[in-house]
């Protein structure tokens, strides 16, 4: 049956989340002719309507509805009510993404076992190797489209990444590139190329790149079997007495509830909001919230081990034109406990447009100091860190004990604090920043505070036990054996690289399994 579905169709699987996971989950399973319904918390825009203006698309896509946060990182400080820099719109955060598409290294799927006990951190090995995600991998890199794999050119370097890359030189660097971006060097995939026009951040207006919104979900609803339905967000899963999920009550564009029944339900809703979803649907059968009998759902939040550094120069680098994230070094992302610190980090570069430079540089600041820092920006370079951070238990999604939202359910408080090594880390990461642009003559450098999260993790992890984690080795939640998490909250550990080439990987993995299951009749 094509769509729309019906309300009372059991047949259907229905996708929390139309972003990394759930739009590309929808997609790899209507072309195998099953059906799907995604329910999508935001508005659908196209991206012909992404706005070129950093407050006013921030305005139009971002996540902000009210949360809370609270523990030691500055963030909890600098923007109480903005634990995350995520989208609520139809694709996700792949509007807002930069593009980088790194594949994790084999020792970051062992953590545990390479790195052993880490005094506060609550490591685990996934269920899963790099050997036996790389034919997905592969998959993922061609679906997107990932410059420097298949044969698909590397982007151009823009001022930024020449100052960047001469710095790297300089320090001895040898592993620095244009990156593998999910942005097209060249037509593809019915898209047109990087037009370089530096608003990646916003949404590309050129769908140069991936993003689920026109590339997956198009695809998708072109089979019959996929129907999207913007400005549906989700409430609460209901099961029945056997403990089988059996119908997910999102509120309508009207604020009205309604009840999709569902033969499977995924959740795709990113780090803070599956997790909380989770929590809200406790009942008398599971007082803890659905799939949380190891206590484990909504703990081990991460973020990456994030910060910048900026550097002024004498003369201009215009770093704000050309493609936000196009440069890379990943000579720092291995494993050397020598430096004083387990895991590694990445570099790459960044641009942030004058309002958010403003607000994130010195979140508060003010006097002589930030002035001239602004008053450089036409002369300014600029990376950003991104390494693994420590899984902590008490670094956690929890539900507000008093603050509910316009639907009546608690809202999510977040809980973060850097972990020692997470700190040793960063530090070790700003003094390189700082030596890589000093070595070609900046006559200042600042590092600066961690932003909002834009790659959040953890909270649903996979684990080997039901007794350590969330779900197994597919995503399928150890509890519930129709009830599947399709983002980045099963990631068991964090790595240094970017998430959302890991995350698709995993939904096309996942489509592969929930189909197999279907057909044998297991779920």
């Amino acid at each position: 049956m094509a769509a729309p579905y019906r309300l009372d169709d059991d047949s259907v699987v229905v996708i929390i989340g139309s972003g990394a996971g759930g739009g590309t989950l929808g997609n790899e399973l209507a072309q195998k002719g099953i059906d799907v319904v995604i329910l999508e918390a935001g508005a659908r825009i196209e991206y012909e309507d992404f706005i070129n203006d950093e407050w006013d698309s921030f305005a139009q896509l971002a996540w902000l509805d009210h949360r809370t946060t609270g523990g030691g990182w500055r963030v909890s400080k600098d923007f109480p009510n903005l634990p995350a820099w995520i989208v609520k719109a139809v694709g996700g955060t792949t509007t807002h993404w930069a593009g980088a598409s790194l594949r994790f290294q084999e020792h970051e799927f062992k953590a545990l076992s390479t790195y052993g006990k880490v005094e506060g951190a609550n490591l685990l090995d996934w269920p899963i190797t790099l050997a036996e995600l790389e034919p997905y991998y592969a998959k993922a890199e061609d679906k997107m489209g990932v410059t420097r794999t298949h044969g698909i050119e590397g982007l151009p370097g823009n001022n930024n990444f020449k100052v960047f890359k001469a710095g790297a030189d300089k320090l001895g660097y040898e592993k620095c590139h244009t990156g593998r971006m999910a942005i097209n060097s060249a037509e593809r995939d019915d898209r047109m190329s990087c037009q370089q026009t530096g608003f990646c951040f916003q949404g590309c207006k050129w769908g140069a790149k991936w993003s689920t919104l026109y590339t997956e979900i198009p695809k998708g609803e072109a089979t019959g079997r996929l129907e999207v339905r913007p400005k549906s967000h989700v409430v609460r899963i209901e099961h029945n007495d056997d403990g089988k999920v059996t119908n997910v009550v999102y509120a309508d564009k009207d604020g009205k509830l309604q009840s999709q029944k569902a033969r499977i339900v995924c959740v795709a809703g990113n780090s803070i909001e599956s997790p909380r979803l989770l929590l809200n649907s406790a009942s008398a059968k599971f007082p803890d919230g659905l799939a949380n009998s190891s206590g484990q759902v909504g703990k081990n939040y991460m973020r990456h081990t994030t910060g910048s550094v900026y550097a002024v120069f004498e003369k201009p680098v215009h770093f704000y034109r050309g493609t936000t994230m196009a440069g890379i070094i990943q000579d720092e992302a291995h494993h050397d406990p020598q430096r004083g610190f387990v895991g590694g980090y990445e570099m790459e570069t960044l641009a942030l447009g004058v309002p958010f430079m403003a607000a994130f540089l010195d979140p508060g600041g003010w006097g002589r100091s930030f002035a001239s820092a602004m008053d450089g920006y036409a002369n300014t370079a600029g990376l950003w860190i991104v390494g693994e951070d420590m899984p902590q238990e008490q670094n956690a999604v929890k539900l507000h004990a008093t603050l509910k939202d316009q639907y009546g359910m608690p809202i999510p408080d977040v809980w973060f604090t850097d972990h020692a090594n997470d700190v040793a880390m960063r530090n070790h990461a700003y003094r390189q920043g700082q030596a890589l642009y000093e070595a070609v003559g900046a006559i200042r450098t600042f590092p600066t505070p961690p932003y909002p999260s834009t790659h959040n993790l953890g909270t649903n992890r996979m684990s080997e036990k039901a007794e350590d984690g969330v779900v197994n080795k597919w995503g399928q939640t150890h509890d519930i054996k129709n009830l599947f998490i399709s983002d980045g909250s099963q990631f068991t550990t964090g790595a240094a690289e970017n998430p959302t080439l890991t995350i698709v990987t995993l939904a096309i993995r996942q489509a592969d399994n929930i189909a197999e299951q279907m057909t044998a009749g297991t779920i």
